[in-house]
């Protein structure tokens, strides 16, 4: 008789968890737009596990299409705490930093308690760790649902760039960090080498989630890349400082009547990739202090020198001859480079000053924000993808390579620790230590551009293979799928 009403309670249970499933939650404390990998999950949970979703995160970037119009995913925009207060004196600036995370963790409980309809499962993202691990615990207590943490780096890590590791800050950040992850009914992570950590050091058991880019990430069509570049044209023909060759060649040199941009031309309905156009390459930053965009720097600097030092031009060749020599159809046997870098972020500012003070006959620079419908169609469109992101911690992999991957764009990155586990050498990409190493790189792959460069085709095809062999969805539903599922069921009874 025990074993059958044991039995039966289970199965009312299982039956009250089938009735009340259908909703999960997904929250970032920080700018929705600038968190693909949240994106991508609130789209899984809606797509393949059929669930409403709740997103709870602050405005700024405007989300993908594919999230804002999906019928099942409901976003709830939080106010953004000021960073700067207008008008507000110096001494009371300390006063307003602690405040911070006190307004953040009442703000983020009332909308996770009340503004939400109770999930069956809550998914973080991680960092930031305080005051969001404190808070989705509680929600998650409260509300009688199941807590799953994304663990895409450590946020102490991230405050030790700051502050640095010995601050008691730092430690205390820990502390909270470790206490409320080890409280998680599940977690995901973004590498095996941060999954070991987590287990060797902290107690807590992770299912690695590796990044791969969803299906919006792909090659771009020459049609679709003409008409990127004919709707950038205008930023590209605006340089950072002084006038360089993209911004000459807005001067007149490019024939708009024949529909023409820096890479393409239109004559009728024929479009061609022009064949002495610039070599385009990308880097995505967010402008941090992880990201030392010094070295991308002066690997230009370096390429522009060693390119007039092979083909014998002194200092006191005018760059104007050069600029029309190409505009007239003469190629060379290197390229010209032009940089297009996109993000937002604190350093962005510092950096643009550094590249004014640039002067470079055969490198151009670009900073730009573009849409999440233009991003992927601008790394469609490139030849070379570079990485700076070096990780605070060694142990979380940049999820901007898998979306060059995605696109069928080879990668330069910066060597560290666990970058192996994303870039295979030769295969998909190079890594580099130093700005000479990428300078040295950039001489290599482009020698011949754009028909004879071999070692740029070979890097491509390997990314291309290699890239039709994952994509997001197929990931998420291996391994991410059940981690929720159980963390769901388990939270209940």
């Amino acid at each position: 008789m025990g074993d059958f009403e044991g039995q039966k309670g289970e199965e009312e249970k299982k039956i009250k968890k089938i009735k009340r499933r259908g909703r999960a939650c997904v929250v970032v404390l920080g700018d929705l737009g600038r968190s693909p990998r949240m994106q991508y999950h609130a789209l899984s949970l809606a797509r393949q596990a059929a669930l409403e979703v709740d997103i709870v995160a602050y405005g700024g970037s405007e989300p993908h299409i594919a999230v804002l119009s999906h019928p099942s995913i409901h976003i709830h925009t939080m106010t953004q705490w000021p960073i700067n207060p207008q008008g507000l004196p110096k001494i009371f600036r300390p006063i307003m930093l602690l405040l911070k995370p006190l307004i953040q963790f009442f703000m983020l409980l009332w909308f996770l308690c009340v503004r939400i309809p109770s999930p069956d499962v809550f998914i973080v993202q991680n960092p930031p760790s305080v005051p969001t691990l404190v808070v989705v615990k509680w929600a998650s207590l409260l509300r009688h649902s199941a807590f799953v943490i994304d663990w895409h780096n450590f946020g102490y890590t991230l405050l030790g760039l700051s502050l640095g590791r010995s601050s008691c800050f730092v430690s205390v950040y820990r502390w909270f960090e470790k206490r409320y992850g080890k409280m998680a009914d599940g977690s995901l992570c973004v590498t095996k080498a941060m999954q070991h950590e987590l287990a060797q050091n902290w107690g807590i058991q992770a299912t690695v989630l590796y990044d791969q880019p969803p299906e919006f990430f792909c090659p771009a069509s020459l049609e679709e890349k003409h008409k990127l570049f004919c709707r950038i044209d205008k930023n590209l023909c605006q340089p950072i400082g002084v006038r360089d060759y993209a911004h000459s060649g807005s001067s007149g040199i490019r024939n708009h009547a024949l529909n023409e941009t820096l890479f393409t031309a239109q004559v009728g309905t024929d479009i061609f990739l022009k064949p002495n156009r610039p070599a385009l390459v990308v880097s995505s930053t967010s402008w941090t202090p992880d990201e030392n965009f010094g070295l991308l720097l002066e690997a230009a600097l370096m390429y522009d020198r060693r390119v007039a030092a092979i083909l014998n031009e002194d200092d006191s060749t005018n760059e104007e001859v050069i600029w029309k020599e190409i505009s007239e159809g003469k190629q060379y046997l290197y390229p010209r480079l032009l940089f297009i870098i996109t993000g937002k972020g604190p350093e962005k500012e510092k950096y643009e000053e550094k590249i004014k003070r640039l002067h470079l006959k055969r490198v151009a620079f670009r900073t730009m924000w573009l849409s999440a419908e233009d991003y992927p169609l601008l790394l469609g469109s490139a030849d070379l993808g570079v990485c700076l992101h070096t990780s605070s911690s060694g142990l979380d992999l940049p999820m901007k390579v898998v979306d060059m991957f995605g696109c069928g764009l080879p990668v330069c990155a910066v060597s560290y620790s666990c970058i192996d586990e994303l870039v295979k050498v030769e295969k998909n990409g190079l890594l580099f230590s130093s700005s000479s190493e990428l300078a040295d790189e950039l001489l290599m792959l482009f020698k011949g551009f754009p028909e004879g460069c071999d070692d740029l085709k070979l890097l491509r095809n390997g990314t291309l293979e290699m890239g039709s062999s994952g994509r997001w969805a197929a990931e998420w539903e291996a391994h991410a799928k059940p981690l929720v599922s159980e963390a769901s069921y388990l939270s209940e009874l």
